[in-house]
Parts: C-alpha cells; sequence; structure tokens
C-alpha cells in the first residue's frame, strides 16, 4: 500500500468539534487543518497535502457556499492533481456535482461514515501516487531515435520531449542554440522518430557553401543551365523528396535566395537553375541557427515573411554551461568512447579534471568538450586524465536562484546537487550518496520524490 505519509491530508472545516472527529476517523493519515480559507490556502502551501477533505461552508458566511467554491477554485489552480473529497449537506446534491465538474475527487454527504471515508481518502491517495509516478516516467522516457543523446539536465529533457511531440508532425521545426549544442543530433532523432524516418535526412549548410552555388545545390540544374552543367542534377530539397531537409545555419542564407526558399514553402514545388517545369516536392523542412532570426528580420537582413514560414515550432537549445550536470556526464562518456578507439584502457578523469570541466564555461559546447577530451586521452601519461591533461584549472562558479518559494528553493537545490554528483561520479550511486553526505537509501528516496531516474 502507498505510505499514507509521503504527503499529507488537509481537512477543511469551520466546526472545530466535526474537525476533531474527521481527523480522529482519519488517524492513520498524516493530517493537518484549517477553519476557513485563508488558513486552508496556508496550509496548502506549507503541506502541500495528496488529499484534502473540505466542508464548502465556510466563514464568513457558513450557510453560503460561495467561499468553499471559491477555495475549491484556488486548490485546483494551485495543484490539479490534488484530490478533493467535498462534504455536503443530506439534500445538497447539486452543489457536490458542480463540486465535481470543477474538480473534486468525490464527494460524502454528513452525517459520513468514517470507515467508507477512509476508503475513500486511501483510494485518492493510490491515485495521486500513480499519476505523479506516471509523470515521472513520462518524463525519464527518451525517445529511441534520441537514445544516443546523454543528458539528466531537466531542460534538455524538456527539449527531447518537444522533439518526440513534433516528430509526428509535418509542421517546419526551428532549431535555436549556440554552436555545439548537438542541433543537427536533434534534427536527426526529429526524423528517426517521425513517419518519414525509411527516407533520407538530407543536410545543407547555409554558411559552406558559397553564394553563386548555394542555389544550384538547393534547387538543382538542368543539363546547360551554365557552363559545367554537363548533366541534370538533383539539388538538396529534390533529394529529400519523402524525407526530411535540414537547413543548417539558415541565418547565413543569401538574401536573393530566400524568396526563392520562401516560394517553395508556400507552393511545394520548385524550379532547377536553367529549368522551367515546377516539380512537386514533399519534404519536412528542419532548420537550424546560432543566430537571432527575428532581430535580423527587424534589420531587414533576414525575410520576416520567411521568418514566420520557417518558426512554426521554434526550440530552443540550453548551451552546456546551462546543463545542469551534462558537461561531467558527457565528460565521462567521452573518455570512456576515445580510451577505446586509442587502445587504451580503464582511463578515467580525476577529481580535479571533473570540477575542472564542471566549471568551465564552454563557449564551444559539445563539440569543444569532445576535442578537448579527445586531445587528454591521446596526451595524458597514466590511466588518470588531470585537468593539466585537459588543459582546464578547477574553479568554482557562483549559482543565484531567484525563486524565494523556500520548498521549490530546496527541491532545485537538491536536485542541482544530485545531478551534479551523479555526474561526477559517472553514475556511481554509492559514490554519489558518499559525496552528497546521506546514505544511498536516503539518495534513492530523494531522487524518486524529486522524479530524477
Amino acid at each position: 500500500m502507498t505510505s499514507e505519509k509521503t504527503r499529507s491530508l488537509l481537512i477543511v472545516e469551520d466546526d472545530l468539534a466535526l474537525q476533531k472527529q474527521i481527523k480522529w476517523s482519519l488517524d492513520r493519515f498524516d493530517s493537518v487543518t484549517a477553519h476557513d480559507r485563508e488558513s486552508a490556502l496556508l496550509q496548502l502551501r506549507k503541506s502541500t497535502p495528496a488529499v484534502v477533505t473540505m466542508d464548502l461552508g465556510l466563514p464568513p458566511d457558513a450557510d453560503s457556499v460561495s467561499e468553499g467554491f471559491r477555495l475549491l477554485e484556488q486548490i485546483m489552480a494551485f495543484d490539479p492533481d490534488i484530490k478533493v473529497i467535498v462534504l455536503t449537506g443530506q439534500n445538497d446534491q447539486a452543489n457536490a456535482l458542480r463540486a465535481v465538474a470543477m474538480g473534486a475527487y468525490d464527494f460524502f454527504a454528513k452525517p459520513f461514515e468514517p470507515e467508507l471515508l477512509n476508503l475513500t481518502v486511501e483510494r485518492a491517495f493510490r491515485l495521486f501516487e500513480l499519476q505523479r509516478e506516471n509523470r515521472r516516467l513520462q518524463a525519464m522516457h527518451q525517445p529511441d531515435a534520441l537514445a544516443g543523446l546523454m543528458t539528466r539536465d531537466p531542460e534538455m529533457l524538456r527539449v527531447c520531449r518537444t522533439i518526440e511531440k513534433v516528430a509526428s508532425s509535418n509542421a517546419t521545426v526551428m532549431l535555436l542554440g549556440e554552436s555545439g549544442t548537438g542541433k543537427e543530433v536533434l534534427a536527426r532523432g526529429l526524423h528517426q522518430s517521425s513517419p518519414r524516418r525509411a527516407e533520407k535526412f538530407v543536410a545543407i549548410n547555409c554558411a559552406a557553401i558559397p553564394e553563386n552555388l548555394l542555389e544550384s545545390e538547393l534547387f538543382g540544374y538542368e543539363k546547360g543551365a551554365f557552363t559545367g552543367a554537363a548533366k541534370m542534377t538533383l539539388g538538396k530539397i529534390e533529394m529529400a523528396n519523402g524525407g526530411t531537409l535540414m537547413l543548417d545555419e539558415i541565418g547565413d542564407l543569401p538574401f536573393p535566395l530566400q524568396a526563392k526558399l520562401l516560394r517553395f514553402l508556400q507552393e511545394r514545388t520548385i524550379e532547377r537553375v536553367g529549368g522551367r517545369q515546377e516539380i512537386p516536392v514533399d519534404v519536412r523542412i528542419v532548420c537550424a541557427t546560432h543566430q537571432d532570426l527575428n532581430a535580423l528580420s527587424k534589420e531587414g537582413r533576414f525575410r520576416e515573411d520567411l521568418y514566420y514560414r520557417l518558426a512554426e515550432i521554434v526550440v530552443k537549445i540550453p548551451p552546456l554551461r546551462a546543463r545542469v550536470g551534462d558537461a561531467a556526464l558527457l565528460a565521462h562518456a567521452f573518455v570512456r568512447r576515445f580510451a577505446q578507439e586509442q587502445n587504451r584502457s580503464a582511463m578515467t578523469l580525476s577529481e580535479d579534471a571533473v570540477r575542472a570541466v564542471e566549471s568551465h564555461p564552454w563557449p564551444g559546447n559539445i563539440r569543444e568538450l569532445e576535442n578537448c577530451i579527445k586531445r587528454a586521452t591521446i596526451m595524458a601519461d597514466g590511466s588518470q586524465i588531470s585537468s593539466e591533461d585537459v588543459g582546464l584549472k578547477s574553479t568554482a562558479l557562483d549559482e543565484v536562484d531567484h525563486s524565494l518559494d523556500l520548498r521549490v528553493i530546496r527541491d532545485n537545490a537538491e536536485k542541482r546537487a544530485i545531478i551534479a554528483a551523479l555526474g561526477r561520479v559517472n553514475g556511481n550511486m554509492v559514490k554519489a550518496a558518499e559525496l552528497l553526505g546521506v546514505s544511498r537509501p536516503t539518495l534513492y528516496d530523494l531522487m524518486h520524490r524529486l522524479g530524477l531516474k
């Protein structure tokens, strides 16, 4: 049975004698009480109950249900998953049904049967825990196509879930992030998660191809279209027909080509260079850039109408320095990979190297980290890689949390500390518990409560 002590039960009743009776009949649960709406809201924030029993008739007008319904509305706004059991009068079925329609879990007519109320409260606790566990498992779920993307950072996991959600649609996706954050990895994951996975994924870097060649690279060309065009050649858009086309560094697309790309996005047809025939193409567009396209469009350097065509779904990828625990997690993974490639078994990062990796800002993000670790595995003399081998010095970074809710601050701090500890010790639970100064069972309990895998 789910432990009744995990989250408290809130009893809202203005009749103190009845309040005491209800608490006594539900003594198996960890209960807190309130006698009016204000005290109930205070207990709601303080105790974050899983289940609430409440009378609709509350002061200042106990004969009216307005205060009770106002409280119910506020409870649902605070946390829709809280199970509210409404206690009503014998002939008050209309208000009971209204309460259920507003989100209440169940209702009881006074006088109630203690055994039946106990059973209902227990079922409410069970349902609350099942829903919370389901959300935790969903939060940890990563689509198979993104299984190779290593992260424990909550924001990055949200990005993965967004990619999974939009994969089944044909919406154009814009990936925004600094260079080296994994935009192409996510674009490929989007393709592999989509119904187009059996077709081609084609990527083109708009910044890497000279402007005079980019049009023919994108749209293809007919034989004789220009000097050297000895045969008809398909462009990247046509090559990706049925699949996915990634336009990397879209912010560097020359202005004249922006109009032609916009026409393709509107009409879904292309004309090859030197050709007159309109060719229909069915392709999913994913674009990526490290630039602020919205700002560029306001400056007149990027077509505003093209921007809105491309920005149907915008996904912002956090830089490595903003991902809690990911730098150390990835560093350990890169050490294993490159040590195997270099035939150097059992290489590990020293503690000072891990601290240096954690504190470095990584302006080049994952690409910079990968190159750094590869160099270190080649250059390290022994089996342990030091901070000198990775070419970094360990420094401390100050973290600022602007939240004033002490419970939120504590939970966020515990979550960051656990993720950082697991990254530092490469996922070893025993070492992580030692580093955090808690027992292993306590660490498991904390991870379960905070929704960490």
